[in-house]
């Protein structure tokens, strides 16, 4: 199965800071009672630490703490899980850097684009869709929204060349 990398060469692989504020409410809720004070500013110091591309280290300090309060049952397991995802995840992390460049590091700009790119377009008053249509012309709106589409159309008008005239670079008349 191909990867991102297959297709998105340039890609930057950001992990939702939203998916990791939840992991710091599941962890605060292992050392804290829901609700509490105390819950709420255990997230946001490491939340901060997130923000300031601190995430190892925000990592490190929940596998002490795990530790040092002896955690078993339920919340060792909910930790577990915790640390387990900041780990797989660290290289997704670095959002003081993504910050820095501006990257969006949460689900609102998705949100947004999908709203734009995809529902505005297709859902249109008597419109029905089968997949590959409505694919192409997703594609075709995000190349226009890009401002790409002169690029787009050279393109394709150098493809279909080649495509019908594969033999055409043999002719002098040509060349």
């Amino acid at each position: 199965m191909p990867s991102a990398d297959d297709h998105l060469p340039n890609h930057i692989d950001i992990r939702d800071i939203m998916h990791a504020l939840d992991k710091l409410w599941a962890a605060a809720h292992c050392f804290h009672k829901a609700k509490s004070k105390e819950a709420e500013t255990f997230v946001e110091q490491r939340f901060q630490m997130l923000l300031e591309g601190k995430a190892g280290y925000v990592n490190g300090g929940l596998r002490q703490m795990a530790t040092k309060h002896a955690l078993r049952g339920e919340k060792k397991k909910t930790l577990h899980k915790v640390t387990t995802y900041f780990g797989n995840n660290l290289h997704r992390m670095r959002y003081d850097e993504y910050l820095a460049a501006g990257y969006p590091i949460g689900t609102g700009v998705v949100e947004g684009a999908c709203k734009n790119l995809v529902k505005d377009r297709m859902e249109r008053s008597g419109m029905r869709w089968l997949k590959p249509g409505a694919q192409a012309i997703l594609n075709l709106r995000a190349v226009y929204l890009n401002d790409d589409w002169d690029a787009f159309c050279h393109r394709r008008i150098e493809n279909e060349t080649e495509r019908l005239y594969p033999y055409r670079s043999a002719l002098p008349c040509l060349n």
